[in-house]
This record gives structure tokens, C-alpha cells and sequence, in this order.
């Protein structure tokens, strides 16, 4: 049962995740800068995680220093960085480009907790890389046929490098730690660092589409996505988890079509199914023990 509750909370978090980059998009057209998109997604995703903990549970909120530390390491060090770094490429490549090398952190990802925490590497894991990384190249096969800005290409493999990195020291820094208070407290650091970088004295002048826009931000890529990704990576692991958040580019693309109006065409919706079968693949013992 843990493991299913572990690979279904993976899910709905790269589902929430998927909207990041159609929500930076809709930001960029409303004016909004990079540092000040940020700080909207992390400081009101903050205080919405400070809200429900203090409603529904305070003794996430009271932790050892010790965990704050993990928490700053995190928050301060690791996340900002790889989130500013995928914000700044949409400035310079297609919402498209810069997932498809995003979604590429499976790979790193798995082949990191082989070499880290001696993680098994079967064949059927193997195929179910190979169908992701298959999948993904057809969910964005036109950011081939596109000229690609270098500034934009760095800062896209920067994010993915320091996303596979982060899910790898998290799942050894959660080791005797509740998941959500790690998850509240690294989004609380960023949300400092970024209203330290870009103090968001233009809220008031924002006209009600940009403030509603401002809370999307903070709920769905923020406070649900993090607290379900931490939550996953304590059940499964961060292997297993990266895994099922190869979620995220359908949820892209679908979005991009709704809100962006975006073309979805037949090789897109195969790219999805291979990915859907790359995600079930590994983990049909667990949908087997389910069975009556």
C-alpha cells in the first residue's frame, strides 16, 4: 500500500509540476521578470503550506535545527538555483525545448541512485528509460526542428543537472525526517531568497487575472507539487519517483494546448502512451499486489 500511495502522490505532484512552465509562460505575457515570478510562486506557496500546517497539523511546523539546516541546504542552495535556472531559459527557448531537456533528470537521476545507493537495474527498468526518453522525444519532437538559443540550452541542462542532484541528496536527507516539514521549510528559504532578490512591492498594482495568476503559482507548481514530491521520494524513493513524474510533459503539452492554444498532433499522443507505458512498466508488482 505504501508503495502505491508512494507512486500516486509522484503522480499528482508532476501533474502540478507540468503547469510550471505554461504558468511562467502566462507570466512572461503579463510582464512579469523571472526573480519576481519566483518569488510569487514560492513566498504565497510558503504561506499557503504555513496556513494548512498550522490548521491540520502544527507539529510539522516544530522541527530540530538539525532539519532546519537540511531545509536551508536545500531551499537556499540547491532550489533557487535550478528553479531560476528553468524560469530564465523560457525567456530564450520554447516552453517545449526547455522540457524536453528537463525530462531527461529520469535518467540521471536513476543511474545516480545505482552508483549512490546501489538502486537495482534491471531490464525491465532499463526499457521502461529507454520508452521515457522515446516518449519525451516525441511529446516535443518539434523542439528539434527548432534553432535553439545557446543561453537558453545552458540554462535548461544547468536546471536538469542540479534537479537530479537535488532528488538525490533528497532522498538521503529525508532519512528520519517528516517529509513535510522538510518540504515546508526548503520552500520557506526560497521564498526568502527570492523576495531578498525581487520584493514584491508591484502586488497591489497588479490588476486581477496577474494576482490570480500570483496563486496559481504558489498553489499548484509550489505547495501541492513539493509537499507530493517530498511525500513520494519517502515512500518509493527518488528513483521510483523521477520515474512516474515523467507525468510532467503530457501535463505540459495538454495545458499548453488548453491555456496557450497550442496544436497537440497524432505523434504527440504517441509520445504520450509511450511514456504512460514506461511508467507502468516497473511498477506492475505494485499494480498486481492490488489486484483482489
Amino acid at each position: 500500500m505504501g508503495s502505491f500511495a508512494g507512486m500516486l502522490c509522484a503522480v499528482l505532484s508532476a501533474v502540478c509540476f507540468g503547469m510550471l512552465a505554461v504558468l511562467g509562460k502566462l507570466a512572461y505575457a503579463k510582464g512579469f521578470a523571472a526573480a519576481e515570478i519566483l518569488q510569487y510562486r514560492f513566498g504565497i506557496g510558503a504561506l499557503m503550506l504555513l496556513c494548512w500546517f498550522a490548521a491540520t497539523d502544527r507539529t510539522v511546523l516544530r522541527v530540530r535545527p538539525k532539519t532546519l539546516l537540511k531545509a536551508a541546504f536545500l531551499g537556499v542552495g540547491l532550489y533557487p538555483v535550478q528553479s531560476l535556472s528553468f524560469m530564465t531559459s523560457l525567456k530564450y527557448i520554447p516552453a517545449a525545448t526547455t522540457s524536453l531537456i528537463l525530462y531527461f533528470y529520469p535518467v540521471a537521476v536513476t543511474l545516480l541512485s545505482a552508483l549512490i545507493f546501489k538502486t537495482r537495474l534491471d531490464r525491465i527498468v532499463g526499457v521502461s528509460l529507454l520508452l521515457l526518453v522515446a516518449g519525451c522525444g516525441l511529446v516535443f519532437y518539434d523542439a528539434f526542428l527548432r534553432d535553439i538559443n545557446q543561453t537558453g540550452l545552458m540554462l535548461a541542462t544547468v536546471s536538469m543537472l542540479i534537479f537530479s542532484v537535488y532528488l538525490i541528496c533528497l532522498e538521503w536527507l529525508l532519512k528520519g525526517e517528516n517529509p513535510q516539514s522538510i518540504s515546508f521549510y526548503c520552500v520557506l528559504f526560497a521564498a526568502v531568497v527570492y523576495t531578498i532578490m525581487s520584493p514584491p512591492v508591484r502586488f497591489p498594482e497588479l490588476d486581477l487575472g496577474a494576482k490570480a495568476l500570483t496563486l496559481a503559482l504558489g498553489l499548484v507548481p509550489t505547495a501541492l507539487a513539493v509537499t507530493l514530491l517530498y511525500r513520494s521520494v519517502d515512500l518509493i524513493g527518488s528513483a521510483s519517483a523521477s520515474i512516474c513524474s515523467t507525468l510532467e510533459p503530457i501535463t505540459t503539452v495538454l495545458a499548453s494546448a488548453l491555456l496557450l492554444g497550442e496544436d497537440v498532433v497524432q505523434i504527440q499522443v504517441a509520445g504520450m502512451a509511450l511514456i504512460l507505458v514506461g511508467i507502468i512498466l516497473p511498477n506492475t508488482q505494485v499494480l498486481r499486489a492490488r489486484q483482489p
